[in-house]
């Protein structure tokens, strides 16, 4: 998506495939355009949502942006692709609607890049985006603490804050802008199947940067410890593995 190496691992990421589509839904079934001519989906992954767009409207022309060649080599039929980076990518011309699903996350200084994102809308045109607000969960904490004790020399500058902001400020900054802005948060709370689901689930995303500095032999290290207070954390019943997952949704309309 946002950095050199590819964030997403796509056979993991397509394993979930139902729970991180949920949200995605739920977000653009919130944006009013009615016939809208172009729709752009930055950060489309592996492209399967983005052609759900092209169901919702049909007569429009719908393309994809991901900067990680590996999830959109087999990106279905009906909209266009490109590989690019969100942050350099601008439109040839004005768009009726910009969808961001998931990605904000990994760009360092968004609130800036929202606002020209508003500005290649054209009038009357809808911004929708969705970024996870769960850094303060143990998927999350564990990695940073992991990141904080013998590691700490080779992985302490990923034991990062939050990425996100909460949900007020990204309205502040939208109305501030002159949009209508619809802001909320969900907590899902996700019902994941096999062993170590949670370490499955965090290893398809927020663990590639870190497997990526590490070798195999630490990656196997690093892992093991990780998993194991992952399964404290979320431990196994026989329904499967309670996942809970916040959230945040912006739907601005210019």
């Amino acid at each position: 998506m946002l950095m050199d190496h590819d964030i997403w691992d796509p056979a993991i990421y397509r394993a979930y495939a139902g729970e991180r589509s949920r949200p995605f839904f739920d977000l653009v079934a919130r944006v009013g355009a009615e016939t809208p001519e172009y729709v752009v989906d930055l950060g489309c992954g592996s492209g399967e949502l983005t052609a759900s767009l092209c169901r919702r409207w049909p007569a429009a022309a719908v393309h994809g942006v991901d900067s990680s060649p590996a999830m959109i080599e087999d990106a279905p039929a009906g909209p266009t692709f490109e590989v690019a980076d969100v942050r350099d990518w601008r439109p040839a011309r004005p768009v009726d609607v910009i969808v961001s699903n998931a990605v904000l996350q990994w760009v360092p200084g968004h609130l800036d890049l929202l606002e020209r994102w508003i500005g290649d809308l054209a009038e009357g045109g809808w911004l929708a985006f969705q970024v996870p607000g769960n850094f303060g969960s143990p998927s999350h904490s564990i990695i940073r603490e992991l990141c904080r004790t013998e590691w700490r020399d080779r992985l302490g500058d990923l034991a990062q804050r939050a990425p996100v902001a909460e949900p007020v400020e990204y309205l502040s900054r939208l109305a501030a802008l002159g949009c209508a802005v619809d802001a909320w948060e969900t907590t899902y709370v996700h019902v994941l199947q096999g062993e170590d689901a949670a370490l499955t689930w965090v290893r398809g995303t927020a663990l590639r940067p870190i497997l990526d500095r590490l070798s195999a032999g630490e990656q196997e290290a690093f892992l093991a410890e990780c998993g194991r207070r992952l399964r404290e954390a979320y431990p196994r019943e026989p329904y499967g593995t309670a996942f809970p997952f916040r959230r945040i949704f912006v739907v601005a309309h210019k």
